[in-house]
Order: structure tokens, then sequence, then C-alpha cells
């Protein structure tokens, strides 16, 4: 956002939560500024992300003040190697701008962001570019997003699926014209038969698998349980891989859910606390057969942000200012060199492989990327965002 939105829909007080966690509906506050947390369940994880799809690199960082009315998301794309601002015009973006794309049938991918309700914004705007942010079309609006990366996806085919703050899941065909129907919800799926084995404690991601089917994450009550939940012929099936021996008598979160080029990526937490892992899975068929990537140990720290690149390539900013990559199945956890400085700092994974590090403090966003064979990150470019504040008053 620029800055050029005024509200005008009447006021609704934000919550005490939502104006201290990231992303929420009155502004955000980086991870980095927080005290380190004891529990890593209880950290929300950052809508900030980059995403690589069909060649094109996306990502949403939060700018401005460090929370509230002045803090505005704005999205960046990649191309040949140089980050250019393309936030969508005309949208109050105080509440965190949420990334999914469509394959097809545009070149480079259609991208679908979903902008979760803020401070006047009681709703959430649905809106697409299908030729690299140069226009845009606008969705039938959403009831109100979910304070979670991937609360919003796309299909091959055109259908998004979203995850509500009210734990509804609903669907929209990309048509003109098309309203959101509801799919579930969070209480109905819990008292199917996968629902009752996961014994399901709450949503928290969306997707589709390769075949355009929905995919749900959450978080299972039951140790040794993965809430991976896909739908078949009307029913709800647990799909989540089994856990390694390391993990058993872990309860899982799924910190993102998203679909690749290759097939579905998942990302998720096991246990609380000191004790908890975080580790990373790839399926090609809808979760019959996962890959796993070996267990990544937090300890003090805890996963701020994730972002994916090119066929499931996955990066983790984590609190103690490090960051961790994975490429792929049978790929351990790569460390990063010490991420550079900002109030915000987003890990990107363009599609010719590089590492790029976005570092965002006030309205300067700062591109970095890590010099191949070496611990170092060199500068490479400087953006300043012309941001209004006060605007959103």
């Amino acid at each position: 956002m620029t800055g050029r939105w005024r509200a005008v829909r009447p006021w609704r007080p934000a919550t005490a939560l939502a104006c201290a966690i990231l992303a929420a509906g009155c502004g955000s506050v980086s991870g980095r500024t927080q005290a380190q947390s004891p529990d890593a369940t209880t950290v929300p994880l950052s809508p900030t992300a980059a995403l690589t799809f069909s060649g094109t690199t996306w990502a949403s960082v939060p700018m401005g003040a460090a929370a509230g009315a002045n803090q505005f998301w704005q999205l960046f794309k990649d191309q040949a190697g140089r980050w250019s601002l393309q936030t969508p015009p005309d949208i109050a973006t105080n509440g965190a701008l949420l990334l999914t794309t469509q394959d097809k049938p545009a070149p480079g991918g259609t991208l679908v962001v979903g902008v979760r309700p803020s401070l006047y914004l009681d709703y959430s705007p649905v809106t697409t570019t299908s030729n690299g942010g140069h226009g845009w079309a606008t969705l039938s609006p959403e009831s109100g997003l979910a304070n979670v990366p991937d609360a919003i996806a796309a299909a091959p085919d055109g259908h998004l699926v979203a995850l509500g703050r009210d734990q509804t899941v609903s669907t929209l065909s990309l048509a003109a014209g098309s309203d959101w129907a509801t799919l579930t919800t969070e209480h109905d799926l819990a008292a199917t038969g996968a629902g009752r084995d996961c014994a399901l404690a709450g949503l928290t991601a969306t997707a589709f698998t390769q075949a355009g089917s929905p995919m749900l994450g959450g978080t299972c009550g039951r140790a040794d349980r993965v809430g991976i939940f896909t739908e078949s012929a009307g029913r709800w099936h647990l799909a989540g891989p089994a856990l390694p021996s390391s993990l058993a008598g872990r309860q899982i979160r799924i910190l993102r859910l998203a679909r690749s080029t290759d097939g579905d990526v998942v990302v998720a937490e096991a246990g609380t606390g000191p004790a908890a892992s975080l580790f990373a899975g790839w399926t090609t068929d809808a979760g019959q057969h996962w890959s796993l990537s070996p267990v990544l140990r937090l300890g003090t720290s805890y996963p701020e942000s994730v972002s994916f690149g090119q066929g499931g390539t996955t990066a983790v900013v984590l609190s103690d200012g490090h960051g961790e990559t994975v490429t792929g199945p049978g790929a351990s956890w790569r460390s990063l060199p010490t991420l550079p400085a900002g109030r915000t700092v987003t890990l990107a994974l363009p599609a010719a492989g590089e590492t790029d590090a976005l570092a965002a403090d006030g309205s300067v966003l700062t591109a970095w990327q890590l010099v191949p064979g070496s611990a170092r990150w060199s500068k490479t470019q400087v953006i300043k965002v012309p941001i209004q504040y006060g605007s959103s008053g």
C-alpha cells in the first residue's frame, strides 16, 4: 500500500491480542522485538514470507511503523535479480498480505493476495494479478481471514480455499461473480472420524493437492498425529506423515502447508519449549507417501517466518537472528550466516537458486544476497517505499 487508502467503514476496536502479535488486525510486531518465548506454541508464525512459483518470486513484508495504524504491508517482486514494489493499490494493508499462486493459465502464474482485517476493515479483500502486478482484478471479499500465513490457497483450476478467523473453511472460484461457499468448519471436521483420531484442536493452514482437492492443516491434541486432512468423495481423511521415532510422543502443530510445482510441502513444529523441533515434509500424491527432512532442534529459539522456493525448497527465519534452509527430500538443513539487521527480515529463494534476505526498517527495504561459497551477505539493492503515515486514521 502506498498510503492512498482512506477508511470509510465504522471503527471496531482490535483486541489486545491482535495488537500484540505480528500481522494482527491493528498492525504487527516483529518477533525480533519480542522476548524469546519459553513455549514456541505461544508465538504465532508471521505472515511475513516469500514464495517462488513459475519463475517469479513474491514477498510480503511489513513496513512503516513497528505496529499500529502506521504499519503497512508491502508486496515486492523479484525479476531478473531486481526487486520492485508491487503492492496492490487502494486496499488497506495494515493487517498483512497473504500470498498464494495459481500456476495456470498466465505465464508466470496468477498471484492471489488476501488481506487480513485491520482497523476499520472488518473483512478481507481478495485481489489477483496475472501480469506481474501491472493490473489487478478484485474478487468477492472473504468475511475475515485467519491470522496464519496459509489462510488462503489457490488450485491450478482456479478455485480458492480460505480459512476464516472463525475457523470456517470456504471455497470460491476465480470466475467473475463467484461468491464464497462454506466447505467445512473446525467444529464439523473435529467431529469426523479423522478429526477424532487427531483430536483436532484448531485449523492453521489451507492448501490444495496436485489433483486440485482441498488440503487442510491443524494442531492435533493427540500426540504422534500430524493434522493434515484431505477431502475425497465428500469425506475427510488424515493424510499426515508417520513421525520418526525421535519425535515419538510429541504434539504436532502445522506451521505452513503449501502446494509447490512438484507436490505439497509442510513445515511443522513438534513439541514445545526448549525441546521443540522443526521438520519439513514433501508429498506428490496427496499425502499417501511423504519424504521428511531431518529434525531441526530449536533450543531457545522459535520460528518467526517460513518462505518457499521452487520445488518446495524451504527457508525459515528463527528468533535468534539466524536462518535455515532445506532444498527438499533427502537434504539436510543448512544454517545461514547471521541475518542482516532489520526490524523484519524475510528470506526469499528466487528461481535462480540464490538466497536473498529482505531487511525492512521503516520505509526502507534493503535486499541482501548470500555470496555463493561464503558466509557473508552482500547488499544488492535499497528500495525507499513511499508510505504516507497517518493515511489509515
